[in-house]
């Protein structure tokens, strides 16, 4: 049974890998998708989600870096649907981390949705472990934005930031990034 878990991943957090860890025993592949979050296209209020700080081939890079002590978790970089995926990847479910109430409705909406358009793949909402519910791309991308770099290990992966620290430094050598 192979399982996909999707999300921008801008950046990664401890709180995405603890979830990937826990899924992982449960199927004989997981993968791990880095995709764009469409939403803003359907609710303005989400736009957030669609401004990324790290390009794709970065983000994949940090999932790759972060979930390479998971031997059954496998980084992908998918541009299409989320359903598609299911089908071109045999997927049975799709796993999304919860943290809060909040969280749980946004994904309940798209598992619905999904769920309308490929019943073959059910989506499993985990909770978030206590320690990890304060865990935000959002706010990890803002630290980053400030250089407060120190403060993220309680955040990502050491190779998640020892890679940002390597961009960062590029950017600082070569300029802006754009």
């Amino acid at each position: 049974m192979r399982a996909l878990i999707p999300g921008s991943f801008d950046p990664i957090t401890l709180g995405h890998i603890n979830i990937i860890e826990r899924a992982s025993p449960m199927f004989e592949k997981i993968y791990v998708a880095v995709m764009n979050n469409d939403s803003a296209k359907h609710d303005e209020s989400l736009s957030s989600k669609t401004q990324y700080m790290f390009t794709p081939e970065e983000r994949l890079e940090l999932v790759r870096r972060s979930v390479a002590h998971i031997p059954n978790a496998q980084a992908v970089l998918w541009g299409g649907m989320l359903i598609d995926f299911c089908d071109a990847y045999d997927i049975v479910a799709v796993i999304r981390g919860v943290r809060n109430a909040a969280d749980f409705e946004y994904e309940a909406i798209h598992a619905r949705w999904n769920r309308e358009h490929n019943p073959r793949a059910q989506a499993l909402l985990m909770p978030a472990d206590d320690d990890l519910c304060g865990l935000s791309s959002t706010k990890i991308r803002e630290a980053i934005a400030k250089g407060e770099l120190s403060a993220l290990e309680e955040s990502l992966h050491p190779d998640a930031l020892t890679y940002i620290k390597q961009l960062q430094k590029g950017i600082k050598q070569h300029g802006n990034k754009d």
